[in-house]
């Protein structure tokens, strides 16, 4: 059940570990960002996975099999990526934050200001139900976060798209019939928006939160994420729930600040955009929620203000029992 995982939560003494302090408290809004300076954290493999490719890059390039079609497909890639850059045809915005937080329960509580004494959001989250090994934890993402009342902690934020100005350019190639070239775009897009969430990521370990100044890594290594710190992003296994979105793009004010909007299931749009949330804890890692009890469900309906039946409709992927027909 929900308390004997909550009993198995990740344990830290923190009366001995002291958060890093934002450099950056609030928000910034990041315009029209340099693409040559994304282009150069791509990272292809999921490129070339799209097309059914598998293997690693580069190495995919001068393989036996499939290596002539894949340099093929890179080169004509290369090419317009170039096109791209030199003719602006997508721009790249973003907007990040970072907030005084402190965990409670399994909630995350995003305070007005340092005072701490007002909440201003509440970012909801899952814990891992299902029994784990004797030496393995019950993760939920606040356990990254400081509990209330323990020592002052914060919670990063942000959205990024590489999105701005790609219907055009796709209708284009279409209205031509060569959707070759707009299946390339829309995948290069991807590419450039996760690039740039790989990116802004950086900045933050080294600058806006500087919790790691000194990190010297290449983009093999950041594609590997040898770094301290994650950023999980809402509807992915971490924290499966897409509504939560919401909460992010009122903390952001995302749409009015980057032009990314959220459809009613709570999709992105441009679809070439990334968000989430980013935790500095040096033990945060990625894991997935995975199968989770009605008891869980219930108590989450009952933190989110939902009935049981809107509960179960959002966390459907996540459910380890048969829901009630509606």
């Amino acid at each position: 059940d929900i308390r004997t995982a909550r009993a198995n939560r990740l344990s830290y003494d923190w009366e001995s570990y002291t958060p890093p302090v934002p450099r950056l408290l609030g928000s910034e809004t990041l315009l029209d960002y340099p693409l040559e300076e994304l282009a150069e954290h791509i990272d292809w493999m999921p490129f070339f996975n799209a097309w059914e490719f598998h293997g690693r890059f580069p190495a995919i390039l001068s393989d036996d099999v499939v290596g002539e079609a894949a340099s093929s497909l890179y080169a004509d890639a290369r090419k317009m990526l170039t096109q791209i850059i030199e003719e602006k045809w997508l721009k790249a915005n973003a907007v990040l934050g970072f907030f005084p937080a402190n965990s409670a329960g399994d909630d995350i509580e995003i305070y007005t200001g340092e005072d701490r004494n007002e909440v201003a959001f509440r970012s909801h989250h899952l814990r891992q139900q299902r029994r784990r090994r004797s030496d393995l934890a019950n993760n939920c993402l606040a356990d990254y976060v400081a509990p209330a009342g323990k020592t002052a902690d914060y919670l990063g934020a942000f959205a990024v798209t590489a999105g701005i100005g790609l219907d055009k350019h796709v209708a284009r190639f279409e209205a031509q019939h060569d959707d070759y070239s707009a299946i390339v775009l829309k995948a290069l897009a991807d590419r450039l928006a996760e690039a740039f969430a790989e990116r802004l990521h950086q900045r933050v370990r080294k600058e806006f939160w500087q919790y790691d100044g000194d990190e010297q890594l290449d983009n093999e290594a950041l594609i590997a994420e040898a770094y301290r710190g994650i950023r999980p992003a809402p509807g992915y296994p971490a924290c499966p729930d897409h509504s939560e979105k919401g909460t992010l793009w009122e903390l952001l004010d995302v749409h009015k600040e980057t032009g990314i909007e959220l459809t009613e299931s709570y999709a992105m749009y441009p679809t070439a955009a990334v968000s989430g949330w980013y935790f500095s804890h040096p033990d945060s890692s990625y894991f997935a929620v995975g199968k989770i009890g009605l008891d869980q469900v219930e108590e989450y309906a009952a933190r989110k203000g939902w009935t049981l039946r809107q509960a179960e409709r959002w966390l459907s992927p996540n459910l380890g029992y048969e829901a009630a027909a509606a």
